[in-house]
């Protein structure tokens, strides 16, 4: 290996390059999947949502008026508030900017206790309370003030042909995702500035974890106990529990894509090694006329593939580690790297080595002295 430092490192930096790509992988997935997990304990799973369906005719139907009131009735519930969509209306910058250039960004009635059903912060300014929200006044969530260009609270959007003051930014919000792209104002103002009929689109409910299940089987005939089968009550922490899911599928795709690399790396120290034992073809024989023994001869050529193949697993775990810790910081998670999974490559990396050296140190074993030093 130090005769031929340049072959070496060529041949390690296959094995480096897989090793490195698996030790990313696992370290990146678990501490991303680790960053969800807490999230959605911290967020809780006890979070239900009340939204209408459609009829037997396939028409969109509507939650009644009093469904807020109806399920604060059930015993368990902790909470329960509501947004109601107001169709029609839009939102833009200026009132000079094209009406059907709405952004994606939805106008929706809020209850001014939204934020602490759904686990939801303010970023800047403040939230709608029993003040603001008979005013035109608006708060704006992340993705809907990004896409309008507003940082701070203070100015005003120009919302259903009037203008609306914003008073404030949310932070994203995990389990109600659709609020991030939401314009949202009182509930009395929408009633009285936008023609808001009332109508909850979207109902959130808290109950406590022991509850859950029993709250969602009566969620749909309590919201609409005339059509119950034309509401729909979901949990949206299992969408978070599907995106983890998803994760861990990835993680196996990118295994893959290492254990491609790992393999190539393995075949190049096999080459590595037979072109080695070709040359040294004196040197055994040297070696075999002295009284070394076939057992020998092998079990040099092997550990050499071996040293290779662990030299470059050392330096794969050590580069895998190091873009591990540089993601999660970047992202701001916390490093996640089990030590099985150093160890582990290390030691697929010594595995790697003695399969690819296997051949080659068979090959240098079966040759006799006279055959080796033919060739000197």
């Amino acid at each position: 290996m130090r005769s031929r430092p340049t072959r070496a490192i060529l041949s390690a930096l296959g094995i480096a390059i897989g090793i490195a790509a698996m030790v990313a992988v696992l370290g990146i997935s678990n501490a991303s999947s680790a960053d969800l997990t807490n999230k959605i304990s911290r967020l809780g799973t006890n979070l239900l949502t009340v939204s209408p369906g459609r009829d037997l005719f396939g028409d969109s139907t509507q939650l009644p008026v009093d469904a807020i009131g109806m399920v604060r009735r059930i015993g368990p519930v902790q909470s329960a508030t509501a947004t109601g969509s107001v169709p029609g209306a839009t939102v833009r910058r200026n009132d000079r900017i094209d009406p059907l250039a709405s952004g994606g960004i939805a106008v929706v009635a809020a209850r001014t206790d939204l934020l602490g059903t759904i686990g939801g912060t303010v970023h800047s300014g403040v939230f709608l309370n029993a003040a603001t929200s008979r005013y035109p006044a608006v708060v704006l969530g992340s993705v809907a003030a990004s896409r309008l260009g507003i940082d701070r609270p203070g100015g005003q959007v120009y919302l259903a042909n009037r203008w609306f003051t914003v008073i404030g930014l949310l932070d994203p919000v995990a389990l109600a995702p659709e609020v991030d792209r939401a314009a949202l104002v009182g509930w009395e103002a929408a009633g009285s500035l936008l023609g808001f009929d009332g109508h909850p689109t979207t109902v959130y409910e808290r109950s406590p974890d022991e509850s859950v299940e029993a709250v969602r089987s009566v969620l749909a005939a309590t919201a609409d106990p005339q059509n119950p089968q034309n509401v729909q009550v979901s949990r949206p922490s299992d969408a978070l529990q599907a995106q983890l899911a998803a994760k861990s599928a990835f993680t196996s795709l990118f295994l893959g894509l290492g254990a491609v690399a790992l393999l190539v790396g393995g075949v190049g120290v096999a080459n590595t090694m037979v072109i080695s034992v070709l040359e040294r073809r004196p040197e055994i024989g040297l070696r075999r006329s002295l009284g070394a023994a076939r057992g020998q001869i092998r079990l040099q050529f092997l550990a050499e593939s071996v040293a290779l193949s662990g030299l470059g697993g050392a330096v794969g775990v050590v580069l895998g580690a190091a873009i591990t810790a540089g993601w999660a910081a970047y992202q701001g998670w916390h490093v996640v790297m089990p030590v099985t999974v150093l160890l582990g490559g290390v030691a697929a990396a010594a595995a790697i080595g003695t399969a690819a050296g296997l051949y080659p140190a068979t090959r240098a074993a079966r040759l006799t002295p006279t055959q080796a030093l033919s060739t000197v």
